[in-house]
Order: structure tokens, then sequence, then C-alpha cells
């Protein structure tokens, strides 16, 4: 284990370096969740109170959504990066080292999980500008669910980008994938406001409960189910994405 801790630390430093060379990529990544929340959260506030607010502030609703968004997309496109690895030989020259393969996925991942977070937490200020009242330790508990369900993101991209391998097919598989569960999954407007047979096909897609949950803490409702049911699909989302990352990382480098 101290190994591996090892291992990851020093994976993590490397690609903290890397991102850290291109600080224009970690800013623009927050473009599209930023024109989402300056050019239609407006609008939402002239709805009238948006079912599943709590308290009338409609930007509670909202804002837990764009990040979740912020996660589905802006760790689902790391994969582009580990194929321009494979590309270049960077992933067959760690396959002489000794260093562990969980490592080699943790240490990316979490470097990916923290440029999230920084960018999660950019945009929870320019929500704050516009109007977002949430309580502190809501915030926080919305800021882990983010950073949690990145990590479980990434370690999916990385399994897609083995599988694929190049881009062509990365790309419109990556579309595939996370344009529903965007749209089901309830990030734009609560899926309580969505007729009975969409709420029940959204109840089949565990980002839901990921944003419900989120909400739920933006409220200030810590002990609701939501929060509950939320936590728990995270922690499963979380162990069975890095079991089949290090599983496929594994396969990869042997």
């Amino acid at each position: 284990m101290a190994g591996t801790a090892r291992d990851t630390r020093l994976i993590f430093l490397r690609y903290v370096r890397q991102r850290m060379r291109s600080k224009v990529g970690v800013v623009f990544g927050l473009t599209q969740p930023l024109l989402y929340l300056v050019l239609f959260g407006p609008l939402l506030s002239r709805v009238g109170g948006v079912q599943g607010a709590g308290g009338g502030n409609t930007w509670r609703a909202f804002v837990p959504g764009i990040l979740v968004q912020l996660a589905l997309f802006g760790a689902g496109f790391v994969g582009f990066g580990l194929i321009a690895d494979l590309r270049s030989g960077v992933v067959e020259r760690l396959r002489v080292t000794p260093v562990s393969r969980l490592a080699l996925l943790l240490g990316r991942v979490l470097c990916d999980t923290l440029m999230l977070v920084v960018q999660a937490v950019l945009l929870l200020a320019a929500g704050v500008l516009l109007g977002l009242r949430a309580p502190l330790w809501g915030i926080v508990a919305g800021l882990v669910f983010v950073a949690l369900l990145a990590l479980s993101i990434a370690s999916l991209s990385y399994v897609l980008a083995m599988m694929t391998r190049v881009e062509d097919a990365f790309a419109p598989l990556l579309s595939t994938v996370t344009l529903p569960l965007m749209l089901l999954s309830g990030i734009i407007l609560p899926m309580s406001m969505a007729p009975g047979w969409l709420d029940a096909v959204s109840r089949f897609t565990p980002f839901r409960y990921v944003v419900d949950a989120a909400r739920a803490a933006f409220r200030g409702d810590f002990s609701s189910s939501a929060m509950l049911e939320g936590a728990a699909v995270t922690v499963v989302l979380v162990v069975a994405s890095v079991a089949l990352g290090t599983h496929r990382f594994r396969k990869e480098n042997t």
C-alpha cells in the first residue's frame, strides 16, 4: 500500500505539472457550464420557483445540476489525453517500470478530479454572484459529490479510450453515452417536473441520484432520502469504475 501511495503521488504530480503548463485548458473547460449559468440561469429565475429548488431559490436547483454537467463532460473527455499517450508511446514506456498499475490510474484520475474541483469552485463563485444562496456545508457536500463523480467518470473514460484507442471511435461513443445521461439526469431541471413515464425512465440513470443529492445538499436537507440514495449510488459508482479501470490498466500493461 505504501508503494502504491508513493507511485500514485509521483504520477499525480507529473500530470499536475503537465496540466499547469496549459492553464488555458482549465479556463476553457469552464466555458460551456458558465454559458449555461449566465445565459440560461436568469430565465429560470422568472419561472417563479422551480419544483425541487427549495425556498423558491431556483439557483439552488440549477447550479448543482451545472456542476454535475461539468463533471460529466469535463471528466468524460479526459480519455482523449490517454489516446494521445497511447499513440506517442508513453503507456508503452510505462510498461517497463515497476510503478503500480493501480497508481497509473489513480494518479491520472486524481489529477483530473483536482482540475474539476478547481473549475467547480470558480463556477460556484459565479453562481453566488448571480444569486445562489445555500448553506456552506451544503456547498461543501455538493463539491464532494461532484469530485467523486468526476473520479468515477474519468476512470470510465480511460476504459473507453483503451477500448477504442482512436479519436474517431472514442468521440462518437462518448457523445452517444453522455447526451442521454445529461438529459435523463435532470441536470437542467429537476426530473420531478417531468411526465411520469420520463421520470420513471430517469430512475435507471445513476447520475439522476447524484444530481438529486447535490440539490438536497444545497437546500440543507442532509438527512433526506435523496442524500442517502445519492451517497450510496456515488460510492458504488466510484468502487465499480476504479475497479474496472484498474483491471483495464493491468491488462494493458501486461
